[in-house]
């Protein structure tokens, strides 16, 4: 075989190599005992919707895992900074789901500081052990999808990140409570989705 062939089966195996890595899960199995912190604001406290039927709970009963519910209404993302590490302290979990970020764009913040507010709490999860999953929030346009910066974040600190969830919830009106909450059935939704990535990303 001439060098530009070898050359060629040399890509090729590359190119094969990396595809088989892209499927890979990217979580590690959670044990049947395994404690979830849903950290985040109103979408995780469940404002919009009865006692009992935020996602958190409603994720705890399709998995079998504990969930905490760890959301406060009107949170920041820098409220969101230091906060968790108390949090992550008092439960000891072993997957964080961050949804934060919302606030920040409603009162017209700066997102590039709701970035680095993220990031410092995925680094307070990561650097206790603690797995990740990112779930990204819509930009203020009622059509839009998740912002940029929760693609940008996923990348860099190589965390899980559940895209257009929100924003697709939100354009659906039978799920919502108003224009920025979720109703029961939204959450729902939310939380079967939610436990779909994590069945496919190994965790489940």
């Amino acid at each position: 075989m001439n060098g530009f062939g070898r050359s060629r089966r040399w890509l090729l195996a590359i190119v094969v190599l990396a595809l088989v890595g892209c499927g890979e899960p990217a979580l590690e199995p959670l044990p049947r005992d395994a404690t979830i912190l849903a950290f985040g604001d109103s979408l995780t406290e469940g404002v919009g919707a009865p006692a009992g039927a935020a996602y958190p709970e409603q994720l705890a009963r399709l998995t079998g895992w504990t969930v905490v519910n760890a959301g406060v209404a009107g949170e920041t993302t820098a409220d969101g900074v230091t906060r968790l590490p108390e949090a992550l302290e008092t439960h000891a979990p072993d997957l964080v789901i961050l949804l934060m970020g919302g606030n920040d764009v409603l009162r017209n913040q700066d997102l590039a500081e709701a970035k680095r507010n993220l990031a410092r709490m995925i680094n307070q999860a990561q650097a206790k052990g603690i797995a990740v999953m990112l779930v990204g929030v819509p930009e203020k346009s009622l059509f839009s999808q998740s912002a940029p910066l929760y693609d940008s974040l996923a990348e860099e600190h190589g965390v899980v990140l559940v895209d257009d969830l929100v924003a697709s919830l939100l354009r659906r009106p039978g799920y919502k409570a108003d224009a920025v909450h979720l109703n029961a059935e939204g959450y729902r939704a939310m939380a079967e989705r939610l436990a779909e990535v994590l069945r496919d990303e190994g965790a489940l």
